[in-house]
């Protein structure tokens, strides 16, 4: 009886080892599926982030260079505002010059 009672522990203990390393292959299993499914939401996540970075990066590009024209622009018509201000005074002091003549 005792090579019986032996036997059965070897049974009892080789169905636990087997039921046991299939619940680890089970749980290895989905551990894996998991950080997969981790892996694939941080590589979209990434993906996301670049493409609005790069959009806001072509945003800001366009900003910039509209207001480098419109500060062009500015230049251009203060430069002509300095020159008519020049001419103005001058016409002014001559007229004035010329109205302490008479």
């Amino acid at each position: 009886m005792h090579m019986g009672q032996e036997s059965l522990w070897t049974v009892l203990i080789t169905a636990i080892t087997v039921l046991g390393s299939a619940s680890a292959w089970r749980y290895y299993e989905k551990r894996a599926e998991r950080k997969e499914r981790d892996d694939d939401f941080i590589r979209h996540d990434c993906i996301d982030r670049i493409a609005k970075l790069e959009a806001l990066l072509i945003a800001s590009s366009l900003e910039k260079d509209n207001m480098r024209q419109t500060i062009l622009d500015l230049t251009e018509k203060v430069a002509q505002l300095t020159v008519k201000v020049e001419f103005l005074q001058k016409e002014n002091t001559e007229l004035m010059k010329s109205l302490t003549k008479r």
